[in-house]
């Protein structure tokens, strides 16, 4: 394993300096071996690791290159890690949501549109007073994924998408047992719209604050 990690630390040191670019096909396995003074058995378990996370990207009878290193895909690893958390650590994602997505949401006040409001108003409308949870829990996450994807921060984007993931069974868990969450939850959205309306970013903050912090406070009361 430390030759391994010594063969990444090399790719990943050509990456940084600029010796490779996104996009840049890497040289000849038994070349690039050479230039870097590795086996070619340690190159080859380092492009394996460096294409699971997405840093290289391995096309069978073409040749390995180095990806768009797009936050978006490099934050897919992210994801997939996500998902083997335990029950245990719900709260800990809830309470990194509620730091990261107020922030998001004051930060989408300049940018998104009156023409996405309307919209995201109108789904709202279509959704009714009384929707099933699982379609209030669809609509909670297509509701943030789309105000967070107007921050202007990809990294943020890709950040809160990934960790909407271990969330999501406590939100349809709130749905099921707690009696005014559904209620709850569309008041909320419709503040948060408001407060992105009006271009009050700290109203925004304020209500995308108190919107994750139910759910945080929700479970807390039943662990």
């Amino acid at each position: 394993m430390a030759v391994t990690d010594e063969a990444i630390e090399k790719i990943k040191g050509m990456i940084v300096s600029g010796a490779l670019r996104p996009g840049d096909r890497l040289p000849k396995e038994s070349e690039l071996a050479a230039e870097l003074g590795l086996s070619r058995n340690s190159l080859r378990e380092a492009v394996r690791a460096l294409s699971l996370i997405r840093i290289l990207d391995v096309r069978q009878g073409d040749g390995t290159y180095v990806t768009s290193l797009d936050p978006q895909l490099l934050l897919e690893a992210l994801s997939f890690v996500v998902d083997f958390h335990r029950d245990d650590t719900v709260l800990e994602f809830l309470a990194v949501r509620r730091i990261l997505e107020p922030a998001a949401t004051a930060m989408a006040c300049v940018r998104i549109t009156d023409a996405e409001l309307d919209a995201m108003d109108a789904r709202l409308d279509a959704l009714g007073a009384d929707p099933s949870v699982e379609e209030l829990v669809a609509s909670d996450l297509e509701f943030h994924r789309r105000i967070v994807q107007f921050s202007g921060n990809s990294v943020l984007c890709s950040l809160l998408d990934g960790l909407s993931g271990p969330t999501t069974r406590a939100r349809v868990w709130r749905g099921l047992t707690q009696e005014d969450a559904v209620s709850r939850t569309l008041h909320e959205h419709r503040a948060i719209l408001a407060a992105l309306r009006d271009r009050d970013a700290e109203a925004a903050r304020s209500w995308a604050t108190v919107h994750v912090a139910s759910v945080e406070m929700w479970l807390r009361s039943t662990l």
